[in-house]
């Protein structure tokens, strides 16, 4: 795996940046699962992420939240936020090609464009084994990337971001390099810069990473390969009535899994 590592162990100015209300996020996926099962969820781990904005925002509903993350970093700095907030959240340091929870659960995400680390064919089927693994009968497990249209082969857009709290101003700038897309890989080289500004200490971190652009058809072909795991729909926006297609309000792309049997 290849990630962006000086900016994640970097994990408060991070959140500067990236802190949101998920709340929308969590009803779209909460509600395809009662439209699923019936009931519910009662259980959710959230990969990739980060400070751990849906783990901590699940447990705050009463659920039982597993946060995942590569980077101890940020796992430290979720956990110091959820206690923070009084919430108990499980914490893991892990890898999500082969974590292994103590018991399944009702809901697997992967947000904003998690995946992307994941750069081989090999490192894709293990993730989606491990995800098909840990979900409950008829689980869900929601896969949140960019939409093709504005980062796909012959073409990778420009993005920034930024946050200010306390004093301190973040901007990330993304694809600096005006990265490509490998024809055969699917891989991007991508660089970023991330500029501080605390308290009048100004300073830049800039980071490199290999991002696998994957394809909406590579999502169903890895569900066919997994053990477990089928399409259910794809999704242009955490909206049961957006389909994902070419329109202006098809913002993301979102492809929604369940496992069976």
């Amino acid at each position: 795996m290849a990630e962006f590592n000086h900016m994640y162990q970097r994990a408060t100015y991070y959140d500067i940046v990236f802190k949101r209300d998920v709340s929308r996020e969590l009803d779209f996926v909460s509600d395809l699962y009662y439209q699923r099962q019936g009931r519910s969820p009662c259980s959710l781990v959230d990969l990739a992420c980060g400070p751990g904005y849906h783990a901590r925002a699940f447990a705050k509903r009463g659920g039982t939240a597993y946060g995942l993350d590569l980077r101890a970093e940020m796992t430290a700095f979720a956990d110091e936020q959820a206690r923070a907030e009084g919430v108990q959240v499980h914490w893991l340091a892990a890898d999500m090609r082969h974590f292994r929870l103590e018991e399944p659960v009702d809901l697997i995400i992967n947000m904003f464009d998690g995946i992307d680390c994941l750069n081989s064919n090999e490192d894709l089927l293990a993730h989606f084994n491990a995800v098909a693994h840990n979900l409950t009968p008829g689980g869900l497990y929601l896969l949140d990337v960019t939409h093709p249209a504005q980062v796909g082969y012959g073409y990778y857009g420009s993005f920034a971001y930024s946050g200010e709290r306390d004093g301190v101003s973040v901007e990330i700038k993304w694809a600096t390099n005006k990265p490509y897309v490998h024809a055969r890989t699917g891989v991007a080289e991508t660089e970023i810069e991330m500029h501080i500004d605390d308290h009048g200490q100004k300073h830049i971190i800039r980071d490199c990473a290999h991002e696998r652009i994957i394809t909406a058809p590579e999502i169903e072909l890895f569900c066919w390969l997994s053990d477990g795991l089928r399409i259910l729909d794809f999704y242009g926006d955490f909206d049961l009535n957006q389909p994902l297609d070419n329109s202006p309000t098809s913002r993301r792309m979102i492809g929604v899994l369940q496992k069976f049997g």
